[in-house]
């Protein structure tokens, strides 16, 4: 068995610095590395301060060396995979023998960073993906390459649930992972579902919100999620999704963003990060705040309105069974958020529930797709997919064949089993 007790960090950026923090505080000796001491010196502000003294800092040009004192070196430098590559033949180099190296990317493939790499590398390393922030979130994606030994994914798998606790995810190495592959999807195609919705009159504060409570998601709804993350950041994961996302694939309509959206980035309109994307706050001579939207019709800055909620169903989900224009966005993108989750797997994991815990923890929906759909009652959906001639993705196909009613149930003993996608009945396991 291998275990992690100290934690070297290459990169002292938002998420390396995160990552150092959160791994103080759980006890561990850590050390930041950066190109820049001055960055590196930085990242001992999140630092609490009762666990400082166990952070050391140094530069990547005077101090590679120092990782080899160190259990678990972790990159998290910028999203550039030859950048990525020369540093870890380095870090290779440096690194003691029994220790386990990993990433910090959120969408380059592990198989591509591993080519080529010495098979001590190929063995020992994985991606451990943490959401931003990490203090806060509790998402913790974990993706082995072909060659990586099952000790050291149970190594990071035991660091991140007991040490840090955070929720563990299995994921594959595919794209974008589990996590961002469904909710940029929701994203990016829900930036142009909602198009003609805009047109016909329906506000952008309305749209937020029937995506947001009604079908179980934060208040953020679409608009206001992609400010909180930045248009310039999902116009890189749109980049990447259109390299790497597999053919056929329905999400290669959405990698490009609509011609308003990609005006908006053009000129620096990102989100909170600049002041304002979809919409912005004001402080005004006397002190008070006013609250503005940049109107996607008419692309001006107007007063923000309240949404118009009148007959959306108060119950859960309800709404994508409703007539009338809320209930056919909820279905557009919401719904389609659903149905390309259920044909993800086995694709990008092994079973329902790593995708239904990446979503919950990683973008804070009540349900994640699979509890949702199981919420809705999946004949009910397969009934209305049918109906509107829709095919059913390959999950819900997989319910229907097996004569399961639900994608999760209870076993015997009480304890939870889910819907494999052989058609079996496996145990859901992890926490």
């Amino acid at each position: 068995m291998r275990s992690i007790n100290s934690v070297a960090v290459v990169g002292s950026g938002t998420m390396g610095a995160g990552i150092a923090a959160a791994s103080a505080a759980a006890g561990c000796r850590v050390l930041v590395l950066d190109a820049d001491r001055a960055a590196a010196e930085r990242a001992l502000e999140g630092v609490d301060s009762e666990c400082r003294d166990l952070v050391s800092i140094g530069t990547t040009d005077d101090d590679l060396d120092d990782i080899a004192g160190y259990d678990w070196v972790c990159e998290a430098i910028v999203e550039d995979l030859d950048t990525k590559r020369e540093l870890f033949e380095r870090l290779e180099a440096a690194r003691s023998d029994g220790s386990v190296i990993s990433s910090n990317t959120s969408g380059i493939p592990l198989s591509q960073i591993c080519e080529g790499m010495s098979e001590r590398f190929r063995r020992d390393v994985a991606i451990t993906h943490f959401f931003n922030p990490v203090k806060v979130m509790k998402l913790f994606e974990l993706v082995p390459g072909p060659d990586t030994e099952p000790e050291v994914i149970d190594a990071f798998a035991s660091f991140g649930a007991e040490r840090l606790g955070k929720g563990v995810v299995h994921a594959k190495d595919t794209v974008n992972f589990i996590g961002n592959r469904i909710g940029c999807y929701f994203m990016l195609s829900g930036l142009h579902m909602a198009k003609p919705f805009l047109a016909d009159g329906m506000t952008q504060e309305t749209i937020d919100a029937v995506l947001g409570a009604p079908v179980g998601l934060p208040p953020t709804g679409l608009y206001g999620l992609i400010d909180l993350i930045g248009l310039d950041v999902m116009e890189l994961v749109g980049a990447n999704l259109a390299q790497n996302l597999p053919p056929g694939d329905r999400g290669h309509e959405f990698t490009e963003f609509p011609a308003v959206e990609k005006a908006m980035a053009v000129r620096g309109q990102l989100g909170r990060k600049t002041g304002g994307g979809f919409s912005r706050r004001l402080r005004l001579d006397d002190g008070s705040r006013k609250t503005e939207t940049f109107d996607l019709v008419t692309e001006e800055w107007r007063a923000a309105s309240a949404p118009d909620l009148e007959g959306v169903p108060a119950e859960l989900g309800e709404v994508l069974f409703a007539e009338g224009s809320h209930g056919d966005l909820a279905r557009h993108i919401f719904g389609g958020t659903l149905a390309y989750a259920a044909g993800l797997v086995p694709e990008i994991a092994n079973d329902i529930a790593n995708v239904d815990n990446a979503i919950r923890w990683g973008f804070n929906w009540v349900h994640g797709p699979f509890e949702m759909l199981d919420h809705l009652e999946p004949p009910r959906v397969i009934e209305f997919l049918r109906g509107v001639g829709a095919p059913l993705p390959a999950m819900l196909a997989t319910l229907e064949a097996s004569g399961q009613p639900t994608f999760y149930s209870e076993a015997p003993d009480g304890t939870r089993e889910q819907l494999m996608p052989d058609g079996t009945v496996g145990p859901v396991v992890g926490n």
